[in-house]
């Protein structure tokens, strides 16, 4: 391959590597947005993850370990927004943003709890690549998508297999009613109350898992604020997908593609500012959203709380 070759490689290899916790924080807020739930807490539970997850790998000398706890963290984050909105009924968009800021608070009390204030911060090894055999030996292609980290595989099946519950099973067809029209789902004996929990529950799961997946695979370390806005994008990316497991994976391209061309930009001192190339993954996300505003349709129900009691809304 020649230069321009290797370098496009190089840039399509890391926007494959760059759209992880785009994804999965979008599908998280996506799971939850079919049944009527909008969680606006994906900053505050990625950054926990990110905490936690660093945390459980450093503590354990495990990946796996840390991955594990940024999950469970997520779980129960969504627990509580299922638990407010759902069985107390609260506004969603409150809750969620108390959420926010204590998963803030809480990524920065259990890192100083445990390691303290330290010259230099402690590294974790990150995720290795994982070439599939036949696969990655595809010219250029398989250099790009076929020898990635594991998680990068995961979560593209995982965006296939979501695809494939929602539109082609029964159980993925009661999930979505839910969202469009809950009083109707309810009187065909759907439970409102399980779909919502459940789906704030995986949600939150995958969304604790893209927050892991920067220290893991970016840094080896957790610093304050590494999330940097992405959980705020998670939800311009699901609009912009449609809330669809498909087109949230495509739309994922795009930013990922903004964020890795900001940072080449950055690197390669155009004699721009750094501050002004930071701004473009948000500059994107506003004409993302001016865009998708006039075309895409979010669930019916959504942000709406569903008191059966009374077979209405609250």
């Amino acid at each position: 391959m020649d230069q321009f070759q290797v370098q496009m490689v190089s840039f399509a290899r890391l926007v494959i590597l760059a759209l992880v916790p785009y994804v999965l924080a979008s599908q998280g807020t996506m799971l939850g947005g079919r049944t009527g739930l909008f969680n606006v807490a994906q900053e505050g539970i990625m950054l926990v993850g990110a905490s936690v997850g660093f945390l459980g790998a450093y503590l354990y000398g495990n990946l796996i370990y840390g991955l594990l706890l940024a999950m469970l963290m997520g779980a129960l984050l969504g627990l509580a927004l299922a638990y407010f909105t759902t069985t107390l009924k609260m506004n969603q968009f409150v809750i969620g943003l108390a959420l926010f800021f204590t998963g803030l608070g809480l990524s920065t009390l259990f890192y100083k709890f445990v390691i303290g204030v330290t010259l230099q911060p402690p590294l974790i090894p990150t995720l290795r690549n994982v070439a599939i055999p036949g696969l990655s030996q595809i010219p250029i292609l398989g250099e790009i998508v076929f020898n990635q980290n594991w998680l990068v595989y995961f979560t593209i099946l995982l965006s296939v297999f979501l695809y494939y519950f929602l539109y082609k099973t029964s159980v993925g067809l009661e999930l979505r009613a839910v969202g469009e029209n809950p009083r109707a789902a309810d009187s065909l004996g759907v439970n409102v109350s399980l779909m919502r929990y459940a789906t704030a529950i995986v949600g939150g799961m995958l969304m604790g898992l893209a927050g892991a997946y920067l220290p893991m695979v970016y840094t080896g370390t957790f610093t304050e604020g590494m999330v940097q806005g992405r959980g705020w994008i998670a939800i311009a990316l699901t609009f912009f997908g449609g809330w669809s497991p498909h087109l949230i994976l495509l739309g994922s391209l795009f930013f990922a593609g903004i964020e890795v061309l900001a940072l080449r930009a950055q690197i390669g001192r155009l004699g721009v500012p750094y501050q002004l190339l930071l701004t473009l993954p948000y500059v994107a996300t506003i004409l993302v959203m001016m865009l998708a505003s006039r075309w895409v349709r979010a669930p019916a129900f959504l942000g709406q709380n569903y008191d059966r009691e009374r077979r209405t809304l609250a």
